[in-house]
């Protein structure tokens, strides 16, 4: 392996946190051999384009929507559920858009999030004790003992399920789904009879008539209308996979990882002198950090200093995951310290992570309200800074399960055995989630305009 990226011994012998344990070491290098030598996922050049864009949303000029599953499984590996998971993303970047008045960059948690990590090592049901489950890439959610050991021959299944969704997403993108002419038939059988139906259907007949205005003066709009950028994202978190996917791009001699555009490092991952950090601190792609309530203004900084030692714009993400609760108390300190360093990242809010409970009936769930209500208080502490709050990262589904609590359906407690599909943590369906698109608008809208903003500058310290 050239030496612009990190030996894999030595990543090892970091002791990485979360890592599975295989007992065939054989087996495994045979995978890791194997998957060294398949074709990228995605190219150098399509990281630098998203990398610009991100340096766009860093200086306020544009807003940041990744969302998806909080884990891939293979068996939703089907043009069904890819569909109706990159429909209701198209859904919200619409919305978005058209009240914020600013490019929305449309980022995929999909074609990698097949692993998670996890709080325990082990699981016990009546009186017997296995694995956890840590996402298909590692073992099965069957709670059985051959279901729970971790398989290598895993990780090759990941790359081909990513294989398979990218390239569904890339014929779904360019191949006329995404048509701004068509959007009214993305959620035909679904917003009607969501509450937020009246709102989009008032918002999709605005925009259809701006554009039968645009082909009466004759303004085509080319591909703009009828074709998006989408990008793919996941978790960097099993150390032999994103290493085997790590090559030298042959254009620039530099070193990209060829698995997803942008990959993130976790809350539990993010030591700033561990592996994780190791190996993407080399890696030219745009990368994000989660930040959670147990962060210090100074680890923030540690962790800048070594992901973005250039403070190049559009590199580093911030997305931030403190509760409702905090997120008044905890974002301000990190914002500052931050800007005091002179970098332009995108601050990112994840209000999902920090509000997760569980149940009488031993179901983890969020409320919506608790996930609005965090959003609220990001975009508060970036008004209050003269800030931009540079977008929002969100697990999501296409379809309409029962996970998270309330929303304008309503959904309570006792719904949720309805419908609740999650292998791991309790998604948004597809009516909260356009339902929170429309509650981003809002706060996006009464924002100052592109010409009127400026970047970060280390004067609100």
């Amino acid at each position: 392996m050239t030496n612009l990226i990190p030996e894999l011994d030595g990543l090892r012998a970091l002791n990485p946190p979360q890592q599975p344990v295989y007992h065939d070491l054989a087996e495994r290098d045979r995978v890791l051999a194997q998957l060294r030598s398949l074709p990228p996922l995605v190219f150098a050049g399509e990281c630098d384009h998203l990398k610009a864009n991100l340096a766009q949303a860093a200086a306020g000029r544009a807003f940041i929507l990744q969302g998806g599953d909080c884990a891939e499984t293979f068996a939703a590996v089907t043009a069904t559920s890819i569909q109706r998971r990159l429909r209701v993303l198209l859904s919200m970047a619409v919305v978005l858009t058209y009240a914020a008045e600013v490019p929305v960059i449309k980022i995929g948690r999909m074609a990698g999030q097949f692993a998670k990590p996890r709080s325990k090592a082990t699981e016990q049901r009546d009186g017997v004790e296995l694995p956890v489950y840590r996402g298909d890439a590692v073992n099965g959610f069957e709670f059985t003992a051959s279901a729970r050991q971790p398989d290598p021959e895993r990780l090759l299944r990941s790359y081909y399920a990513a294989a398979a969704t990218l390239n569904l997403v890339r014929a779904f993108v360019t191949g006329g789904f995404a048509d701004l002419h068509a959007m009214n038939l993305w959620n035909a059988d679904f917003v009607r009879q969501a509450p937020v139906a009246s709102r989009y259907e008032q918002l999709t007949a605005e925009i259809d008539r701006a554009l039968a205005f645009m082909r009466t003066i004759g303004v085509d709009g080319g591909e703009a209308f009828r074709q998006v950028d989408f990008f793919a994202s996941h978790e960097a978190l099993l150390i032999d996979y994103e290493h085997a996917l790590s090559r030298v791009d042959s254009r620039t001699g530099l070193p990209y990882s060829v698995g997803g555009h942008l990959l993130w490092i976790g809350e539990r991952t993010r030591q700033s002198a561990g592996a994780h950090v190791e190996l993407l601190r080399h890696l030219r792609n745009p990368l994000g950090v989660k930040i959670g309530p147990q962060a210090e203004p100074a680890d923030l900084v540690a962790l800048a200093e070594a992901l973005d030692p250039d403070r190049e714009p559009g590199r580093l993400t911030v997305i931030t995951r403190f509760g409702a609760s905090k997120v008044r108390q905890l974002l301000p300190p990190l914002v500052k310290a931050l800007a005091a360093t002179g970098r332009q990242v995108c601050w990112v809010c994840d209000p999902m992570h920090g509000n997760t409970f569980e149940v009488g009936a031993g179901y983890k769930t969020r409320s919506f309200d608790d996930v609005t209500a965090e959003l609220d208080g990001f975009f508060d502490v970036h008004a209050d800074l003269g800030t931009w709050p540079g977008g929002i990262h969100v697990e999501l589904t296409g379809d309409n399960v029962t996970e998270c609590v309330g929303g304008a359906l309503d959904v309570s407690e006792a719904d949720l055995a309805h419908r609740y599909e999650t292998v791991c943590d309790p998604r948004l369906n597809r009516q909260q989630s356009l339902e929170l698109a429309f509650r981003v608008a809002d706060r996006l809208s009464g924002l100052a305009q592109p010409t009127d903003r400026r970047p970060l500058a280390p004067e609100i310290v």
